[in-house]
């Protein structure tokens, strides 16, 4: 559900402005209007931003620095001061390391050329040349080598490597060499040097990357600290150019949201500061923002929810309605009772061992799971545990669950696109509710003529007996439906223009809600491919295992663990997205779900 708002309006003193945004601040619960004036133009605004994104990339390179197992790491303490002195102290590091990077690559690259040379001393070969002779370096394939060259320019083989000859010549000075070959630039420095130069450069880059580790592990709260302040002054600026000038300058108007249930102590801290106030309620037209307030179970698919975007303030939220619906299509998805039971322990142990869990995460790990729950009973239906049928078991308690329980693969078909047309039915149920709460009760007829006629439709499919297809009774219903879809299409206009939208609606309707139940069908098609392919790696765990008592278990094992974690890590993704889309686009839109929300925000002291 979303929480209800009241508009706040403040006309305060100019000279007060100041004094009031900071313990409005203080208030915590006031979401502002941001107007965005003057913003882009802000030198000191956009100067904060800038540094307020190099605070955090730092804070994340500093975060993914990786420790000895005996460090100790500082969680708290820290100023704001050291941590813009750990900023430039930071950017120093990475601009020697990215110089020292590109020196060692260089230096690389020289050795390399220099390796088929071997080690000698180009002083030696420019004093041949003071003394009147040339030393030319040259590579070329064994087959073009000719032996001519060292009779005509004293050519010498050097090394050969991979039919590659290297060799080089000595002439006299003037002497003009005729070589079509590679001739070899070579570094200034001896390959010795070279190693010298490149083992240098490589303990500096170490010496760089630790000094890295040591201010990960002693100041990273001095840049939370001086991120969250570095926030609150963006967030400070961002109120203050949100305020309209009145009065000549004098007076300060801001406007924001707070939640209704806060009104009171709004009220009392409002006329202790002795500010003129309003608080109304919202106006159709008005971006209020929103404040989801879904309660357990439901609360916990609200960041799913968010994935896509949040509802407006005067339609419904879809959050408890599709929570139910997400949770058995994860379960169905994923379709192994082995698999749910390891997410589920896995999940609780977690929560149970870790040191710290935020309450953000407690909620995903009970988001976790539920959907782990669900999958081990989704996984019942079909009797799989990790890629094994269960119900091969001849235990009684097993057999008789199967009897209960077991659903082949037309079953599990079926169930899919049966679950589909509940969803989009309640989906359009949704839908006449939100176009009677926004708009009025006339322009949800329409939808519930299609509500009606797709019932009746259904029931006279399943229970002929009940409701005969074409029955006297099932034709007055069908005409009531019809009546509604073709005259309530769009109230307001004229009966032909009604007629002819509801055509078109009729035409929508039966070729998107066709696809849109079949869509349902990939719930059906995930598990069943996972089964398939956790049995895959079962057989081969089996089958590939030496006939060995000690090498055979281990091999077994092995391949049954890697084959399976990457079976649950694929499953989950799909069993995630799926899901989701099948939520997104066949749910919200047969619920007539718009979106575009804004999310409540309220200005306050960053923590």
């Amino acid at each position: 559900m979303i929480t209800k708002m009241k508009k706040l309006t403040f006309l305060v003193y100019h000279k007060e402005y100041e004094e009031f945004l900071n313990s409005l601040r203080e208030l915590g619960v006031v979401h502002i209007v941001e107007k965005q004036q003057g913003a882009a133009d802000n030198t000191e605004l956009q100067e904060n931003i800038r540094l307020s994104n190099r605070l955090t990339a730092t804070l994340k390179l500093l975060q993914n620095q990786k420790h000895e197992k005996d460090a100790v790491i500082a969680t708290e303490g820290g100023t704001a001061a050291r941590g813009l002195q750990v900023l430039d102290e930071v950017d120093t590091l990475q601009t020697e390391h990215g110089k020292l990077s590109q020196q060692l690559q260089g230096y690389a690259k020289e050795k390399e050329a220099l390796q088929a040379w071997g080690n000698f001393d180009p002083a030696s070969v420019r004093k041949l040349k003071d003394a009147g002779y040339v030393i030319g370096f040259y590579s070329c394939s064994e087959g073009n080598y000719q032996e001519e060259w060292e009779t005509e320019y004293n050519a010498m083989i050097i090394n050969r490597i991979s039919s590659k000859v290297f060799f080089v010549t000595v002439t006299k000075a003037g002497q003009e060499v005729d070589l079509d070959v590679e001739q070899a630039k070579l570094p200034a420095y001896s390959l010795a040097h070279l190693e010298t130069l490149y083992n240098t450069t490589e303990q500096a880059i170490e010496e760089n990357e630790k000094k890295l580790v040591a201010l990960s592990e002693t100041d990273v709260p001095s840049l939370k600290v001086a991120l969250r302040e570095l926030q609150g002054q963006i967030e400070f600026s961002k109120v203050v150019l949100s305020s309209e000038q009145a009065a000549g300058d004098k007076l300060m108007l801001i406007e924001g949201w707070a939640p209704a249930y806060s009104k009171v102590e709004i009220e009392a801290y409002l006329n202790d500061a002795h500010v003129y106030y309003e608080i109304t309620d919202p106006m159709p037209g008005d971006n209020v923002p929103i404040r989801l307030n879904n309660k357990g179970f439901f609360a916990w698919f609200e960041p799913i929810c968010k994935l896509y975007m949040l509802p407006k303030y005067n339609e419904l939220d879809l959050t408890p309605f599709f929570a139910p619906f997400f949770m058995i299509f994860f379960g169905l998805c994923l379709g192994d009772s082995g698999y749910g039971l390891f997410l589920f322990l896995g999940a609780t142990a977690y929560r149970l061992l870790a040191k710290k869990v935020t309450p953000s995460m407690k909620s995903i790990l009970s988001l976790i799971q539920v959907l782990a729950v669900s999958t081990f009973f989704c996984g019942l239906l079909t009797g799989t545990f990790f890629g094994a049928n269960i119900y091969d078991l001849d235990w009684p308690i097993v057999q008789r669950l199967k009897h209960a329980v077991l659903m082949d693969n037309n079953d599990m078909f079926q169930l899919s696109l049966i679950l589909g047309a509940i969803q989009i039915l309640f989906g359009m149920v949704l839908k006449a509710v939100n176009q009677t709460i926004q708009f009025g009760f006339k322009y949800a007829v329409a939808t519930i003529g299609w509500i009606i006629l797709l019932v009746s439709m259904a029931v006279s499919a399943l229970l002929p007996n009940v409701l005969p297809m074409g029955g006297t009774v099932h034709l007055v219903i069908l005409g009531i439906s019809g009546a509604m879809i073709f005259l309530y299409n769009s109230p307001g206009k004229n009966i032909f223009m009604n007629i002819g939208l509801g055509l078109w609606d009729s035409y929508n309707m039966a070729t998107g809600l066709l696809g849109d139940v079949l869509s349902y069908v990939r719930l059906f098609a995930l598990g069943l491919s996972g089964g398939i392919l956790a049995g895959v790696f079962n057989s081969l765990a089996v089958g590939m295992s030496p006939d060995n008592v000690i090498a055979g278990p281990i091999v077994m094992v092995l391949i049954f663990v890697i084959g399976h974690a990457i079976n649950i890590f694929m499953n989950v993704l799909g069993a995630m997205v799926h899901p989701m889309r099948l939520t997104f686009v066949e749910f919200f839109k047969n619920s007539g779900y718009e979106g575009g929300g804004k999310e409540y925000k309220p200005f306050r002291n960053l923590e």
